[in-house]
């Protein structure tokens, strides 16, 4: 049944990628540089970084009171479960005063029509351009016992927990970001902020069946139909994209993260500096003996490069040539999203983890250590892209990208 599915997921995207391929649709998105907020985080503010909040209040699977545990349940479409789930992730946003957005819409599916909710969250809805971050927050259906209770715990509650434990730890660092550049009297042209962080937990990712262009990834194609409506209202100093989608700088989607040893690939040669940027995370938090107990410095380097053991860098850089075997052959959350040329990073495990879709996907499956990386990364990135650093102080970036990574405004 898997190797079914792997062979219709991998055909439908066979024909996507030919399609992309034919017509070139133009791209929404002025990014002829990093974005202008972008500020390598300062060597006292990256031990800040780290202590913002506790990784195990969102993280510690074993602990019934942390955010992964109650999401660690069935949790499929309609579900009471993801009802409360989605409850939890609400009121989590809602305390740490995000704009809060519910995309609820109802959709046909082998099973009947359904009813779905997209969950938004908006740091500073005022901003003009978003960095999104997402991840599917359902649990894929099955009709029988004891395959009923899938929870999933790759696929998607992890990366979800990671998304909450980012929120958690930066609120405090956007919240100062903000406020300064409020008092500075805006931003490229803006009364506020230029750019800020959005937080995307899509509903439906799961096929209720074979995995198909109509029975899969329903929130996402919903909301990219949504945010694709035209927006009349009077544009603010500077000419703003007149589209919620047009609006998005970059999608990051993570998905199947958890397990110990992933192998990160990059798949968007446009998107390859920020791939990067995950993984000069990485690097640094690695060296500097944040990532792994008792490895750093030149103890993590001789440890990363090296094959199964939990300290192993999880991403292939681009240089090794092993993106091309994959790239396009993943279907997921950002499809849509690509298809109308919003910039993507998709941080999926491939190989896929072995518990993929099986009932072994549970917390026996997650490594703690490994997920308290993933949250760090994240932390540390997503700090230096909206330039973050609560010193204020703005350091020279080393961008390292090809031109054809770049692309010019068109639309």
């Amino acid at each position: 049944m898997l190797a079914n599915r792997w062979r219709t997921r991998l055909a439908c995207l066979l024909l996507l990628s030919s399609d992309l391929a034919l017509a070139a649709r133009p791209r929404p998105h002025a990014l002829k540089r990093r974005n202008p907020s972008y500020s390598p985080l300062s060597d006292p503010s990256l031990e800040q970084l780290v202590a913002l909040s506790s990784l195990d209040d969102a993280l510690d699977y074993n602990d019934p009171k942390s955010l992964l545990a109650k999401i660690l349940v069935p949790r499929t479409v309609g579900s009471a479960n993801l009802t409360r789930v989605q409850g939890v992730v609400e009121g989590h946003f809602r305390k740490l005063g995000w704009h809060v957005e519910k995309d609820a819409f109802d959709d046909d599916t082998p099973y009947g029509r359904k009813f779905f909710t997209n969950l938004v969250f908006t740091h500073d809805p005022s901003a003009p351009r978003r960095l999104v971050l997402s991840a599917h927050l359902d649990s894929k259906y099955f009709e029988t016992h004891p395959e009923d209770q899938f929870v999933g715990a790759t696929d998607s509650a992890a990366p979800c927990a990671m998304m909450l434990d980012l929120a958690t730890a930066l609120t405090p660092w956007l919240d100062g970001r903000k406020k300064r550049v409020q008092e500075a009297g805006g931003e490229e042209g803006f009364d506020g902020q230029g750019e800020t962080l959005q937080i995307v937990f899509f509903d439906g990712e799961e096929a209720f069946k074979e995995w198909t262009h109509t029975d899969s990834i329903y929130g996402a194609r919903h909301l990219v139909e949504k945010w694709s409506e035209t927006d009349s209202s009077p544009s603010a100093i500077r000419s703003t994209p007149r589209s919620p989608l047009r609006r998005i700088s970059h999608l990051v989607l993570l998905d199947l993260l958890g397990a110990p040893n992933p192998l990160i690939r990059n798949f968007f040669p446009n998107t390859g500096w920020l791939f990067d940027e995950f993984l000069h995370s990485e690097e640094r938090l690695g060296v500097t003996g944040y990532l792994w107990d008792g490895f750093e410095g030149q103890a993590y380097t001789e440890q990363k490069g090296k094959l199964g053991v939990r300290e192993r860098s999880f991403f292939v850089p681009r240089a090794s040539g092993q993106m091309q075997g994959w790239a396009g052959q993943i279907e997921d959350d950002h499809v849509p999203f690509v298809q109308q040329g919003v910039p993507v990073v998709h941080l999926i495990s491939v190989p896929f983890p072995s518990v993929w879709h099986t009932i072994k996907d549970d917390a026996s499956a997650l490594d703690l250590p490994t997920i308290k990386a993933w949250a760090l990364i994240l932390r540390l990135t997503v700090a230096e892209y909206l330039g973050l650093d609560p010193t204020g102080r703005l350091q020279n970036a080393n961008v390292k990208r090809n031109k054809g990574e770049l692309f010019d405004e068109a639309g």
